[in-house]
């Protein structure tokens, strides 16, 4: 690329970008011209089978990493004798090692985490929705046998029961 070409596509770039700043953000239609904002669109949702496909991904990577990334006897034993014949490359191989193993072992167990998180998120959120459904739900039936309106006028609140029901 010449030097002249080059100054053409700064220059071009700088035009595009100089008066039509965008940020990022949703379209003004909401994605679907709903007109509703994303709060009221509804929740997050996430299925089962997505989770089991990343905490797969995940074990796999590890798999594949415990079995062909750990080098550290190989490369220790070749350091240590490079070390011993008086080459100075065998301080530096060390080193690498060293530094290899701990980023492997960091990886490792960031796949381990991923993994083991992906299995049991959906549960904890099922018993989550669970809990929170309950718990709203008592709520309710507590409000409508404190709320006079409930019911015709002079007549008892149906949130009691039945009076002739024995239960």
């Amino acid at each position: 690329m010449a030097w002249d070409e080059w100054e053409q596509l700064k220059s071009d770039a700088a035009e595009r970008a100089s008066g039509n700043m965008q940020l990022n953000r949703l379209p003004d239609d909401m994605g679907g011209g709903s007109g509703r904002p994303p709060s009221s669109a509804g929740d997050l949702e996430v299925h089962q089978k997505d989770l089991v496909a990343i905490g797969k991904e995940a074990h796999t990577l590890y798999d594949q990493l415990w079995d062909k990334a750990r080098l550290k006897e190989a490369v220790d034993g070749a350091a240590g004798d490079l070390t011993g014949q008086g080459f100075a490359l065998g301080a530096g191989l060390s080193h690498v090692s060293l530094r290899w193993s701990t980023q492997l072992n960091s990886l490792l167990d960031a796949c381990a985490h991923i993994s083991n998180h992906m299995q049991v998120t959906r549960t904890i959120h099922a018993n989550d929705e669970d809990y929170i459904l309950r718990q709203m739900s008592s709520i309710t039936a507590l409000d409508a046998g404190f709320d006079e309106r409930v019911g015709d006028p002079g007549k008892p609140n149906p949130a009691y029961g039945d009076k002739s029901d024995k239960n």
